[in-house]
């Protein structure tokens, strides 16, 4: 497959900022923003082909230089709608990274990990799941019985990217930020460790919910906020942003060496202690568990695992 257009480099357009949501109605696909209550949804006026790539064709329009698109009708209760991931089909694999906060490191340093003499503060443990994995914040994941027992969850803040560049600095980091939605990283832990690397046990279809929206950066600054998961009802994760090994910025700087990175690319920052896997004994999902992730601010995703 050929690589995708280089995009021009430009400024966010200040006029994006606010909840964006892509979602569902009488099966066609729509991109809108949310009212400041978030009960309506205004559509924009985007093409059928646009539509149906969510948030993603918004975003290379603005980081093209293009202005935000107007309002293509009157406003829809949301109760109405079906909410679609926020970038149902990202433009390439999302950057992930692992056991980047403290307590998790050190949960997991006790579990299949320990015997791993790489030093989570050395560098980002940076990984990729294939943008196929991506369903919507409300959609049943598919339990894969006859590959992995071992299912996990990780609830992560996902930053999206708004502009594209290379060896961007530290200092310039928070520039090229977009906005902030949430994923789980669902992981199958026996698949994980079975192969040596994380990708394949990180990527199997419908591993990574997303939604419920995309908040846009000024509305939300990732790195003062906290994610919290629930499964079945019962808190298993809670933790601030502020509790990263690694920062925003330094994830972005890390990620972009020698990469270009495009308008509409993810990077999830990594899951709180709580993990199933760093429990004694590990508790792995089965079919029939709700998982509900939540991120203060910005909204919350719960799905079935069936």
């Amino acid at each position: 497959m050929s690589a995708p257009p280089r995009p021009a480099i430009e400024c966010i357009n200040t006029e994006s900022f606010m909840r964006l949501a892509t979602y569902r109605i009488h099966g066609r696909a729509h991109v809108g923003r949310l009212s400041a209550d978030g009960t309506h949804i205004a559509p924009l006026a985007l093409s059928p082909q646009q539509s149906e790539r969510g948030i993603l064709s918004v975003i290379e329009l603005l980081a093209s230089g293009e202005p935000m698109p107007p309002a293509a009708g009157p406003e829809v209760a949301l109760v109405l709608s079906q909410l679609d991931a926020p970038l149902p089909l990202p433009r390439r694999n999302l950057w992930c990274v692992g056991r980047n906060y403290h307590a998790h490191a050190k949960e997991l340093s006790a579990s299949v990990f320990k015997d791993n003499d790489t030093d989570p503060e050395s560098w980002p443990i940076v990984f990729t799941k294939v943008p196929e994995c991506v369903v919507g914040p409300f959609d049943d994941v598919l339990v894969p019985t006859d590959v992995s027992t071992q299912i996990d969850y990780e609830a992560e803040l996902a930053v999206v990217i708004g502009k594209g560049g290379k060896n961007i600095r530290r200092a310039d980091a928070m520039d090229y930020v977009f906005g902030y939605t949430v994923v789980n990283d669902v992981t199958a832990r026996d698949v994980q460790m079975r192969h040596q690397q994380w990708d394949m046990g990180k990527s199997f279809d419908t591993f990574c919910p997303m939604g419920p929206w995309i908040v846009t950066a000024d509305e939300l600054d990732g790195r003062q906020t906290r994610v919290r998961c629930w499964v079945n009802g019962e808190l298993r994760q809670e933790g601030p942003t502020q509790n990263m090994i690694f920062d925003i910025p330094t994830l972005i700087e890390t990620v972009s060496r020698g990469i270009t990175l495009y308008p509409g690319d993810v990077i999830a920052t990594g899951t709180p202690a709580g993990v199933g896997m760093g429990m004694k004994p590990p508790r792995y999902l089965k079919a029939g568990d709700v998982v509900r992730i939540e991120i203060d601010g910005l909204g919350a995703i719960e799905n079935k695992f069936v």
